[in-house]
């Protein structure tokens, strides 16, 4: 009897001490929500509520209707796209690559692909800029997607190559068997199996393009290029601020990243445990 209640002493531990950090993480959200109902362009307020008195939407309207956000938007999903679907292609190969086939340099080269995820990707900064100013793509989107692709792609190779080692090689050989070539075999075979490790690859790299703000902040120079974290910045002045289109812009960014969350959620779990695996 001791025991069963001291069992339920510590699942109620437990439990509040979760409740307390869920509430720690919901409360900047719930902060954010209140700042854009908020009528004007008040940042503090002595009202405690949620839900602030004559509260609107008017922020939201102003942000759709006058303010470029929806060219913004349309840029960030263009871009975003972009490198999630280059970054998903060329990790799918590359990964697939290094996990069945034996030749020379891939040590090294899994080495390589190892050591550049422990330096941030702002290391990489000025060399890529000098590469893309030698190119002619400063102030381009391509130029914007060869930093973020050349970023995200050694993790999302990784994260392949880890997966795939999971997929027993007799499927692969007995589709061989059955008159696929190797490429055939490839698309068939791997790749539907492997759906959940590209579901994490594209998730990271739909991620690495949607809320990045230093390098976009170099190579975009025209306003009409913007992206979503460059045009959010231009609410903020020297002198003043527009808390209120910086709130409800802050929403409206965060919620294309939620859904994506919820739709591959069931994902999420096997695709990062599955592709976990040592050689």
């Amino acid at each position: 009897m001791d025991k069963l209640a001291e069992s339920r002493w510590i699942t109620l531990l437990r439990h509040t001490v979760l409740l307390l950090f869920a509430a720690i993480s919901i409360y900047p959200v719930l902060t954010v929500v209140t700042i854009s109902l908020r009528p004007g362009n008040q940042l503090q307020s002595t009202d405690l509520s949620i839900i602030p008195e004559n509260w609107s939407f008017a922020s939201y309207s102003q942000l759709i209707y006058e303010e470029p956000f929806l060219r913004w938007l349309g840029n960030s999903l263009l871009v975003s796209l972009l490198v999630t679907l280059t970054g998903v292609a060329m990790a799918a190969i590359g990964g697939y690559a290094l996990s069945r086939f034996k030749f020379i340099g891939r040590q090294t080269t899994m080495l390589a692909i190892l050591t550049t995820q422990m330096f941030p990707a702002t290391m990489l900064l000025l060399p890529l800029y000098i590469l893309i100013a030698k190119l002619h793509l400063v102030n381009t989107f391509f130029g914007l997607m060869i930093f973020y692709v050349s970023t995200a792609l050694p993790f999302c190779i990784w994260q392949m190559k880890g997966f795939y080692d999971t997929i027993p090689t007799s499927l692969e050989e007995a589709a061989r068997i059955d008159g696929c070539s190797q490429m055939s075999a490839f698309t068939r075979v791997i790749l539907p199996l492997a759906a959940p490790g590209l579901v994490i690859t594209a998730l990271f790299s739909f991620m690495t393009a949607w809320s990045e703000y230093i390098v976009a902040a170099q190579v975009l120079q025209e306003s009409d290029l913007f992206t979503l974290p460059l045009g959010i910045k231009n609410f903020q002045a020297s002198m003043s601020t527009q808390w209120g289109l910086y709130a409800a812009a802050s929403i409206l960014v965060s919620l294309p990243v939620v859904i994506v969350f919820l739709v591959l959620s069931k994902y999420l779990v096997s695709g990062m445990t599955l592709g976990a695996v040592k050689e």
